[in-house]
């Protein structure tokens, strides 16, 4: 009975301690009231019923049921604002005519918001048929999507190899990059089999994507949602593909935008930003982890002076995606005149210049480091997809007085609110048992 009371206490005082703490600033709003709404995320999801999915060699279920509950799973999860299509190949026709086989592809869902009951309903009703077409399939999708200012995304899901070729899908992915329609396909790879992979690898580096080998229901339930969530997340701003150099001097000079590129194991990529005096740079960088790695691994962002000072770091911070590592940093030239240290809290560093020009931009160069060592057996070409986001912005004013983004500021009012809590709750429950205790 005295434990249960004193549980209470300490829930009082806790209670307590977060109302003398008082409520969690508000966040700032950035939207343009000028700006256009964005388009909305477009994803189709294409899916191989050709005869193979019959097999039942994932966890003893055949590889059309482990489909079907992935599919299940991510409709119900699919963010409100996602428009989603579903394409099937090798459903339809049962017979042997190659010529009709390899026409099979079919759009069981158009592209749009999405009804859960009727897209369940349809993927539910899939048999597996025939022959895989799936360069056909890839061509139609892009069609379903269409076409616009911000990504599209294609994820794939097969098991086996194309059987249809021409159109060789490889050739149909080149075709499509290269028509410029900001067109992304990830493929999902349902079999152990080194052709797909080639195949499904193939496919996606040509676009962007990513290829990932699921191989139980709960891999591909969880990395659908992934690539859902990806066109989310990014669909916004079409990435503009861009090449790092080794060293600062040769860095592509980027101004504000979102970037794609691809960095090899254990590189240093450079780039380079002008900030005038009175601007402050943002930058993040994403690497998407597209193939097994050994358990040590991280990414490093760094901005530096052209003369190799480092101003400010951002060192690897979880997302809470397992697919994508991420790291961030803030820096602008309104520190103090030979201060040396940056200071990640604030993004304030040191000056590039001692007397820098208001109106004269000055170049700060970013490096993109990573910590990567695959796994045995993975392949090290081509490099693991990068995502660049570089804002330059207004300066903003140090304050003058003490605010809780300051590190000191906040590490005292923590402590004095923890004193304060275990004050307050050791007061109420010696009250409490001296009040309750012998009743």
């Amino acid at each position: 009975m005295i434990i249960e009371k004193r549980r209470l206490a300490v829930l009082v005082g806790l209670l307590a301690a977060i109302l003398l703490t008082g409520p969690a600033p508000a966040a700032a709003d950035d939207h343009d009231d000028d700006e256009p709404p964005p388009e909305p995320p477009r994803v189709e999801l294409v899916l191989d019923v050709s005869g193979s999915m019959r097999a039942a060699d994932i966890g003893g279920r055949t590889r059309i049921a482990v489909a079907q509950q992935a599919f299940n799973e991510v409709v119900d999860a699919l963010p409100d604002e996602t428009q989603l299509g579903i394409r099937v190949l090798g459903a339809t026709y049962p017979g042997k005519d190659k010529k009709v086989g390899c026409r099979d592809t079919q759009q069981i869902v158009p592209v749009g918001p999405v009804d859960r009951n009727q897209a369940k309903a349809a993927v539910a009703t899939l048999r597996p048929t025939g022959f895989t077409p799936v360069g056909l399939a890839l061509r139609e999708a892009a069609k379903d999507l269409g076409t616009g200012a911000t990504t599209r995304r294609i994820v794939l899901i097969t098991d086996g190899e194309d059987t249809c070729a021409p159109p060789d899908p490889c050739e149909v992915a080149r075709e499509l990059a290269a028509q410029g329609t900001k067109l992304v396909v990830d493929t999902l790879g349902l079999a152990p089999d080194e052709k797909v992979r080639r195949q499904l690898l193939c496919i996606a580096t040509a676009t962007g994507g990513t290829y990932t080998a699921a191989q139980s229901a709960e891999e591909l339930t969880g990395r659908i949602k992934q690539l859902v969530d990806r066109a989310r997340d990014t669909y916004t701003r079409t990435p503009t593909t861009v090449g790092g150099a080794a060293g600062c001097a040769d860095a592509p000079l980027l101004a504000p935008g979102v970037y794609t590129d691809r960095e090899r194991f254990s590189e240093h990529r450079w780039y380079r930003v002008p900030v005038r005096a009175d601007q402050e740079l943002r930058a993040s960088v994403s690497i998407s982890l597209d193939r097994p790695l050994r358990p040590d691994h991280a990414v490093l962002l760094r901005a530096t002076a052209p003369d190799g000072r480092e101003l400010v770091r951002g060192s690897d911070a979880g997302s809470g995606r397992t697919d994508v590592l991420s790291a961030g940093l803030r820096w602008s030239a309104t520190g103090d005149d030979g201060d040396d240290d940056a200071d990640d809290d604030t993004g304030a560093g040191t000056e590039v210049s001692a007397t820098p020009d208001a109106d004269r931009p000055t170049t700060v160069c970013l490096v993109v480091s990573n910590a990567f060592a695959p796994a045995a057996g993975t392949r090290t070409e081509p490099g693991m997809p990068v995502e660049l986001t570089i804002d330059v912005v207004d300066a903003s004013p140090t304050p003058d007085g003490p605010d809780l983004g300051r590190g000191w500021v906040l590490l005292l009012l923590l402590t004095v609110a923890g004193l304060l809590t275990g004050l307050l709750a050791g007061v109420l429950t010696r009250w409490w048992v001296a009040t309750w205790g012998e009743k």
